[in-house]
């Protein structure tokens, strides 16, 4: 069911729901109300029924992708095969018949204004789209730089943390514009949003260090600072802090300590928030 979320947007729920997805992939539709032609951000996964309704929707003019996970991208194929509509990413791979996405570009489709913002951190290719037009204070659909509900893991193949805290402030830079995450439900106030994933994440940083000052592993200074990030590093301190965790598990734990490494390493401090200590290292979601 094709949902109003905000003045010039609609989400069709994706049948993908996980804990990893919350309720489902949000496919969202630009449109104002009664316009014959609709913009799709993220097609979503390959499923037939969700092809359907999208197809169903009316002439797309263009598809839009925030960042290349399959639960955002499966279907771009057979939407083309469908309907004929180009796609733009950031990422060549996932265009059809389009040119890649450009930093700061602003793209006129559907009737409206979509601003092209750069935000990498949970993938390389992350892409946040914003919609100055989309009521009083605009709104900004965030592929998985935002959720919903809780906060995103960074990508174990591409991930940082140093470019997703600066994409955080590049989006808090924009105002308190509506939040439209690529799972979850709308948010109302994307700085407040940022305030508190930032804080979050200083906080999870400050976590990490204290449990590294704490280790005895060969190799590790005893101040926990400047670890390098290589691989028999990340197992060692991995296997000290999240010792027992399920597979599953692991691989989250082991990008948790490996991007936060790589983030002490650069010694890139300067784009934190303060925040009050805590006492034990969890990875995020």
């Amino acid at each position: 069911m094709l949902t109003r979320i905000s003045e010039l947007t609609s989400v069709l729920l994706a049948p993908n729901a996980g804990p990893m997805t919350l309720e489902g992939t949000n496919t969202y539709v630009i449109a104002a109300p009664g316009s014959p032609r609709v913009v799709v951000v993220d097609p979503g996964p390959d499923d037939r029924d969700h092809v359907d309704r999208l197809a169903s929707l009316g002439p797309i003019e263009l598809v839009l992708i925030t960042h290349r996970h399959d639960d955002h991208t499966g279907a771009i194929d057979a939407v083309v095969a469908r309907t004929g509509a180009p796609v733009r990413a950031i990422d060549p791979a996932h265009c059809r018949g389009a040119a890649p996405l450009v930093a700061g570009e602003t793209i006129e489709a559907a009737g409206h204004r979509i601003r092209v913002l750069p935000t990498p951190g949970h993938t390389v290719d992350s892409t946040s789209f914003h919609l100055p037009d989309d009521g009083p204070h605009g709104s900004v659909l965030t592929g998985d730089t935002i959720l919903g509900r809780g906060t995103p893991i960074l990508s174990e193949e591409d991930g940082a943390l140093a470019p997703y805290v600066r994409s955080l402030w590049a989006l808090r830079v924009l105002g308190p514009a509506t939040v439209l995450p690529g799972h979850g439900p709308a948010l109302p106030d994307l700085v407040a949003v940022c305030d508190a994933y930032l804080h979050h994440r200083a906080e999870s940083l400050r976590a990490f260090t204290s449990s590294l000052a704490r280790l005895e592993l060969p190799g590790l200074p005893p101040d926990g600072g400047s670890v390098p990030a290589d691989e028999s590093t990340v197992s060692s301190v991995t296997d000290a802090l999240y010792a027992g965790v399920n597979r599953r598990m692991r691989v989250i734990a082991e990008t948790h300590v490996r991007t936060h490494l790589e983030y002490l390493a650069a010694q890139d401090l300067t784009t934190s928030v303060a925040a009050s200590p805590s006492s034990t290292a969890s990875p995020g979601r």
